[in-house]
């Protein structure tokens, strides 16, 4: 990934991500200049094919300021521009109980606004509290390490 506007971290410790995939989005002129300036917000962002068509909700792309006369709805539904295997995919995977598809990140790509979204699979709280204990874990034994190769290294 290049250039990252906005991540999801929420649905990252939310949902078990089961497989990624990169999508363009369809995006007006002030879109893509509020983009550039930094107001973009992937949080509570989901995705839903509807009409053999891939469609993200809740993305939040503040209005530009300095726009003429033309100004966009910030929270609109953006059309997902994917390849029809894929869009036939993320369907089967959606119909699945317990299964959806969030906006996990928003990035720039040779000049180009990309976002992935995963299927996800919602985690219960004692596979929240698992991996918060992992992770703690993990940061420990690292910070062991590198206090052991200061010492003798």
């Amino acid at each position: 990934m290049s250039a990252e506007i906005s991540v999801n971290r929420r649905a990252l410790h939310d949902y078990h991500i089961l497989e990624r995939f990169e999508a363009g989005i369809e995006l007006k002129g002030t879109e893509v200049k509020s983009i550039r300036g930094g107001f973009a917000n992937l949080n509570q962002a989901f995705a839903r094919v509807e009409n053999g068509q891939v469609f993200l909700y809740d993305s939040d792309i503040q209005p530009y300021v300095r726009a003429s006369f033309e100004q966009h709805v910030a929270k609109r539904p953006r059309k997902l521009l994917l390849h029809k295997a894929e869009i036939n995919k993320l369907f089967e995977a959606s119909n699945v109980a317990g299964h959806t598809l969030v906006g996990l990140s928003m990035y720039w790509k040779d000049g180009k606004v990309k976002v992935e979204i995963g299927i996800a699979k919602g985690k219960e709280a004692r596979d929240k509290r698992e991996s918060l204990k992992d992770r703690a874990v993990k940061r420990e034994m690292d910070r062991e390490k590198a206090s052991f190769n200061r010492k003798h290294g």
